[in-house]
C-alpha cells in the first residue's frame, strides 16, 4: 500500500488509473478528470461496501494522462474492454450502456447506440457516460468529418454544410478516401493513436514537398491534437513528468514540417532569390519616447538563434519616434557587421508597418547593403515588401504567416524584456536619491 503516499502527487489532469493487485494484475480501471483529486477520494472514510472490498486488493496504482476528460473516456473503455479487470464487470457487462458503432456498408456511419447486434458492424465501448461519449466523437469528427445517418440520404444534409460530413451521398469523397477516414477512427477508438500519427506526418510532409501548403497545416494541426494523447502507459517514477512529456509531444509535432518548407513557402511568398535560413527581426520597446529600447532575434532555419540576440538602448531619439529608432536600431546592428565583416541575414523583418519598413531600408541603403527586408503589421497582419504597393495578405493557417509571427512576437518579447529592465533600474536609483 505504498501507493497511498504518492496519490496527492498525482497530477491534476485527466487520464486514466489502473489498480493492481500484489501479483501485478489490473484488477479495476477508472477514468477521471482530475486523477489527483479522483484517487484521493479513495482515502476518504466514506466508501461503499464494494469500493472497500477493492481498496483492500490494491497494491499499487498507476495512470495514463489524456488530454481532455473524453478522451479517457475512450481510453478506459478500451482497456476494460482488453483487460476485462474483476471489479468493472458492470461496464464490461451491462448492455444498456453505450457504445460506438461503425457500420459494415460500402460508406460506414458512424454513430452511438446501445444495442450491439450480430450484424458486421464493428463495437467500441460500451462507455459509462454518454455526454462524454458524444463529446469525444464530437472532437473526433472536428478533424475526421463522417457519415453519421443509419441511412444513406439522397441529398447531402447540413452536416456536409458546417463540414462534419463528407457527402459521399453526393459523390463528394471516393470510397478509398473515406475508408482511409474510417480506419483512423478506428484507431484512436482503439487507442493506437501514435499509429495514426505516424501515418499522418509521412501524409503532411509528402504535402510539403508538393508545396501543398494549406493541406501540411491541416495535417500538422490533427498531429498536435492526437499527439497530446499518449496511450502509452506510465510507471509510478514516469507519471511525475508525464504532463512535461505531453508538452515535449506538442512541440515536437509543431515542428514536424521540416524546416525547408517553412523557408519554402516564404521564399515563393516574398519572391526571393534563394531560401531565408537566418532571419533577423526588430522591434522597439518605449513609453513616451522614455527608457527607448530596441531588440533583434535571430531565427536559423526557423529555430531561435539566442546567441546571436541582441538589445539596443536608443541613445540618438528623444521623443517618442518608432521609425527613428526603428532606424537607429537597423543602422547599429548593420554598421558593426559591416565594419567587422561579418555575414548578413538572409532575411530582415521589422515589426511595424510601410514607415517602420522604410526607415530600415533607408538605413541599409546607406550603408550600402543590399538584404531583403520586410515588415510584419500587427492589425491585420499585413506583410509590406518594399517592391509591393500593396501588403501581401497571407491566410491564417499559412505556414510562412506563422512563422513571421513567431519572430515578431520573439523580438517584441525581447525588447520588453529589456524595456522592462531599464524601467526597474531607473526606479530602483530614483528611490535611493
Amino acid at each position: 500500500m505504498n501507493y497511498i503516499n504518492n496519490l496527492k502527487s498525482f497530477p491534476d489532469s485527466p487520464g486514466v488509473y489502473l489498480m493492481k493487485a500484489a501479483g501485478g494484475e489490473i484488477i479495476y480501471i477508472g477514468k477521471a478528470k482530475s486523477l489527483r483529486k479522483r484517487l484521493s477520494s479513495y482515502l476518504s472514510n466514506d466508501l461503499s461496501a464494494k469500493t472497500l472490498r477493492l481498496m483492500a486488493n490494491v497494491a499499487d496504482i498507476e495512470y495514463r494522462l489524456c488530454p481532455s476528460e473524453s478522451m479517457a473516456l475512450i481510453l478506459e473503455a478500451g482497456l476494460v474492454r482488453e483487460l476485462k479487470p474483476k471489479y468493472n464487470t458492470a461496464l464490461r457487462d451491462d448492455k444498456s450502456f453505450p457504445s460506438v458503432k461503425i457500420t459494415n456498408d460500402e460508406f460506414p456511419a458512424v454513430y452511438v447506440t446501445r444495442k450491439k447486434e450480430n450484424d458486421g458492424a464493428r463495437y467500441f465501448g460500451p462507455y459509462t457516460n454518454a455526454a462524454l461519449l458524444r463529446q469525444a466523437l464530437k472532437i473526433i469528427r472536428g478533424y475526421f468529418p463522417y457519415r453519421s445517418c443509419k441511412t444513406m440520404p439522397k441529398k447531402a444534409c447540413i452536416y456536409y454544410r458546417i463540414k462534419l460530413s463528407p457527402a459521399p451521398c453526393i459523390g463528394k469523397i471516393s470510397r478509398e478516401e473515406y475508408a482511409k477516414t474510417i480506419k483512423r477512427i478506428s484507431l484512436i477508438l482503439e487507442g493506437k493513436g501514435q499509429e495514426l500519427i505516424k501515418d499522418l506526418t509521412a501524409q503532411m510532409r509528402e504535402k510539403a514537398k508538393e508545396r501543398g501548403f494549406e493541406e501540411a497545416a491541416r495535417l500538422r494541426d490533427k498531429i498536435i491534437a492526437l499527439g497530446t494523447f499518449k496511450p502509452s502507459g506510465y510507471s509510478m517514477q514516469e507519471a511525475l513528468g508525464a504532463k512535461e512529456s505531453i508538452k515535449r509531444t506538442a512541440k515536437i509535432a509543431k515542428k514536424v514540417i521540416a524546416e525547408g518548407d517553412f523557408l519554402a513557402e516564404l521564399k515563393e511568398v516574398l519572391r526571393l532569390s534563394k531560401l531565408p535560413k537566418r532571419i533577423e527581426a526588430f522591434d522597439v520597446s518605449n513609453i513616451l519616447g522614455r527608457q527607448a529600447t530596441a531588440s533583434m532575434v535571430s531565427f536559423y532555419k526557423g529555430i531561435a538563434d539566442k546567441d546571436n540576440y541582441r538589445r539596443f538602448r536608443i541613445k540618438t531619439v528623444r521623443q517618442s519616434d518608432d521609425y527613428k529608432m526603428m532606424a537607429e536600431a537597423v543602422h547599429r546592428r548593420y554598421l558593426r557587421l559591416k565594419q567587422e565583416n561579418l555575414p548578413l541575414p538572409d532575411l530582415i523583418l521589422v515589426d511595424g508597418g510601410r514607415g517602420q519598413l522604410s526607415a530600415a531600408k533607408k538605413e541599409l541603403e546607406d550603408l550600402g547593403i543590399d538584404v531583403p527586408i520586410i515588415s510584419l503589421a500587427k492589425r491585420e497582419e499585413d506583410i509590406y515588401t518594399i517592391s509591393s504597393v500593396r501588403p501581401i495578405r497571407l491566410k491564417n493557417n499559412s505556414l510562412a504567416l506563422r512563422l513571421l509571427q513567431s519572430i515578431r512576437d520573439e523580438s517584441h518579447r525581447f525588447a520588453l524584456k529589456y524595456h522592462r529592465l531599464l524601467r526597474k533600474k531607473r526606479f530602483l536609483n530614483e528611490e535611493k536619491g
